[in-house]
C-alpha cells in the first residue's frame, strides 16, 4: 500500500512545496497583492513563457550550420579520387535580422500578456480581499443582531412573567432569535469561503490569516472619463494587441526575406591517386526560384497582419465599453452607499432604538421591535453589499487600465 501511495505523494509534493503561507496577523490589501504577485500559479507559468522566449530570440540569431561532404570515385586504391568539401550557407535578403526582429516582437508579446495577466490577478486579489472585508462586517452585524435578538427575547420573557404581554410574544421573540442565529451561521460560512478564495490566489489551500485589516467605506471619487480614456492606449489589453500586430508585421517581413534565395559557398579539395596530386575545389550553389517564390506564405502573413490590425481596433472598442460600464457601476454603487450611510442607516437605527425603548416601557408591541430590527439589519446588509459592489467595480477599472489598486 505504501508503494502505491508514494508516487502520488511525490507527484503532489512540488505543488505543496510551492504554496506560500501568509502570516497569521491581519492581512492588509498591499500584503495580499504582494503575495498574489509573487506566487500566483498562472503568473509563475507566464514568467516561464517569457524566459522561454529568451531562448527563441537567441536561437533566431544563430548562423546556419556548415555541412561536410566526402565523395569517393572508384574503390581501387591506385585509381580512386577523393573529394572533401565544406559547404557554408550564406543567408541573403536580410533573413537573419528579420528573424531576430520577429523573435524579439514575439517576446514583447509574451511580456505584454504577462503584464495583462498580472493586472487581472491584482484585480481579482483586490476584489477577493474586499469580499473578505465585507464578510467580516456581515459577521459582525450578524453577531450584533444575535445579541439584540437575545436581549429582546429576555425582555419579552420578563414582561410575560409580569403579566404585561401574552406568552405568544415570547414565542415570537425566541423564533426571531433562532432565525438570527441561522443568519450568523451563514455569515460565518461566507467568511470562511471568502478567506479560502483569497488565499487560493497565492496557492495556499489552508489560509492562516483570520482577519483582513482595512477600511471598506473608503470610496474615492473617480478621475474624469476623459482622463481615463487617455490611459486606454497603454492599457494591458491594448499592449497585447499592439504587440501581436507588431509580431505579425515582423513575421511578414521574414516571409518577404525568404523570397531571396540563399547562396551556399563550397570549399574543399580533390585528391587523385592516379595523378598523384591534390586540387582545390571552389563552388557556389544557388537555388533557382522558378516555381516556389514563397508567394503563398507572403500572402498568408499579410492577411494575418490585417487580422491583427482589426483585432487591435476591436480591443480598443471593447475596452472603452468596459471602462464606461465599470465607471457607471462604481458611480451607482458609490451613490447608493453614500445615501445609505447619510440617510437610511441613521433613520433605521433611530427607529429601532425608539421601538426597543418603547417596548420596554410598554408603548410598543414586540412586532414593532421585530420589524424595526429587520429593517435595520436589511439596511446594514444592503450597505455592505453596495460597498462590496463598488470595490469590485473599482478593481475592474484597475484591471482595464492596468493601474495599481490602492
Amino acid at each position: 500500500m505504501y508503494k502505491l501511495l508514494l508516487p502520488l505523494w511525490l507527484a503532489a509534493w512540488p505543488a505543496c512545496a510551492l504554496a506560500v503561507v501568509e502570516p497569521s496577523a491581519p492581512l492588509t490589501l498591499s500584503a495580499a497583492l504582494v503575495l498574489a504577485d509573487d506566487a500566483h500559479p498562472e503568473l509563475a507559468a507566464a514568467r516561464h513563457d517569457l524566459l522561454a522566449e529568451d531562448g527563441m530570440v537567441q536561437q533566431a540569431g544563430l548562423l546556419p550550420n556548415p555541412s561536410l561532404m566526402m565523395e569517393r570515385v572508384d574503390t581501387r586504391r591506385d585509381t580512386r579520387e577523393t573529394t572533401i568539401q565544406l559547404s557554408q550557407p550564406l543567408e541573403l535578403g536580410g533573413k537573419r535580422s528579420a528573424r531576430v526582429q520577429a523573435a524579439q516582437r514575439g517576446r514583447e508579446g509574451v511580456a505584454a500578456a504577462l503584464a495583462q495577466r498580472r493586472a487581472e490577478v491584482r484585480a481579482e486579489t483586490a476584489a477577493a480581499w474586499f469580499a473578505v472585508l465585507a464578510a467580516q462586517e456581515q459577521l459582525r452585524l450578524a453577531q450584533q443582531a444575535s445579541e439584540l435578538a437575545l436581549r429582546a427575547a429576555s425582555a419579552t420573557g420578563r414582561r410575560v412573567v409580569a403579566g404585561k404581554v401574552s406568552p405568544v410574544e415570547e414565542t415570537r421573540a425566541k423564533v426571531a432569535a433562532s432565525t438570527v442565529k441561522l443568519d450568523l451561521i451563514k455569515a460565518h460560512s461566507t467568511l470562511v469561503t471568502a478567506r479560502a478564495r483569497l488565499a487560493s490566489l497565492w496557492g495556499n489551500p489552508s489560509p492562516r490569516f483570520e482577519l483582513v485589516a482595512g477600511e471598506i467605506a473608503a470610496l474615492p471619487e473617480l478621475p474624469s472619463l476623459l482622463a481615463q480614456r487617455a490611459l486606454l492606449a497603454q492599457a494591458p489589453a491594448m499592449q497585447v494587441a499592439r504587440a501581436e500586430l507588431e509580431h505579425r508585421q515582423a513575421l511578414a517581413r521574414v516571409e518577404l526575406s525568404r523570397r531571396t534565395p540563399d547562396v551556399a559557398l563550397n570549399i574543399g579539395s580533390k585528391r587523385s591517386e592516379e595523378l598523384g596530386r591534390t586540387q582545390a575545389v571552389f563552388g557556389l550553389s544557388v537555388p533557382l526560384p522558378l516555381f516556389d517564390r514563397n508567394q503563398g506564405a507572403v500572402l498568408a502573413a499579410a492577411r494575418q497582419v490585417d487580422k491583427a490590425r482589426d483585432g487591435m481596433a476591436a480591443a480598443a472598442s471593447r475596452l472603452e465599453a468596459e471602462l464606461v460600464a465599470a465607471r457607471e457601476e462604481y458611480a451607482s454603487a458609490r451613490a447608493q452607499a453614500m445615501a445609505l450611510q447619510s440617510e437610511i442607516l441613521p433613520g433605521a437605527q433611530s427607529a429601532y432604538e425608539a421601538a426597543s425603548t418603547g417596548f420596554e416601557y410598554g408603548k410598543f408591541g414586540f412586532l414593532d421591535v421585530l420589524d424595526a430590527q429587520r429593517t435595520l439589519l436589511q439596511a446594514q446588509s444592503h450597505y455592505l453589499t453596495t460597498l462590496a459592489d463598488a470595490h469590485r467595480a473599482q478593481a475592474a477599472i484597475s484591471r482595464i487600465l492596468g493601474a495599481e489598486h490602492e
